[in-house]
């Protein structure tokens, strides 16, 4: 599970480069995306490049979706009785979070590759064969961009506490110095990525990306 995580980590800090595009304007953004369908040609096929790394995203959903029910599972099954609580504590609150930040998650992920992708759907009635416009169409929806704010959030706590785990487990916060680098290094990445996200649909919201 931490590894597959990781991977995702690094997928969503590169696509986050991608999307920041959009403040370089139509036509820079719509060549970096024309851009990763060649990459590689001739060796590689058009959009040979985008399969061979959606070919291992989806093995690593997979991977994670297994992981997290095979570990949901066996605590389930140590403790079939739950412990008496006064209170919740933080570490509670953050697996309880994990499992269902995770599913919201999931089901984002799924509509986000529907909306931009398989489907491209333009709730703004516009085209769908011009990417930049896409977005900005899309974003120009209130009710699009508080979804895609709010999974951002979700995205940036399920980073922060899963990065934190993985570390734990590939044995990374054995020491008070190391278990605090982890803790840095995990809000830097949970608020770089939300934030990082976040700013292109408050830019379309507030007019300083637009068609």
């Amino acid at each position: 599970m931490a590894l597959s995580g990781l991977i995702f980590i690094g997928y969503v800090l590169l696509h986050m480069y991608g999307n920041l595009k959009a403040f370089a304007g139509h036509d820079s953004f719509n060549e970096y995306a024309e851009h990763l369908r060649t990459f590689g040609e001739p060796i590689l096929p058009r959009g040979g490049l985008l399969w061979m790394v959606r070919a291992v995203l989806i093995m690593a959903v997979l991977t994670h979706v297994y992981a997290s029910m095979t570990l949901w599972r066996r605590a389930q099954n140590a403790r079939p009785v739950k412990y008496a609580r006064k209170k919740r504590t933080g570490a509670i609150w953050a697996s309880g979070f994990m499992r269902w930040g995770g599913l919201a998650l999931l089901l984002f992920i799924v509509w986000h590759l529907l909306h931009f992708t398989i489907a491209k759907i333009n709730p703004a009635g516009g085209a769908t064969n011009d990417p930049f416009n896409l977005m900005v169409d899309s974003f120009d929806v209130w009710w699009m961009t508080a979804i895609y704010l709010a999974a951002m959030l979700a995205l940036g706590a399920h980073i922060h506490h899963g990065f934190w785990s993985a570390c734990q487990t590939l044995g990374l916060t054995n020491t008070a110095r190391s278990r605090g680098r982890a803790k840095r290094v995990s809000l830097t990445l949970a608020v770089v990525v939300a934030v990082g996200f976040s700013l292109v649909p408050l830019a379309v919201v507030a007019g300083v990306i637009e068609k």
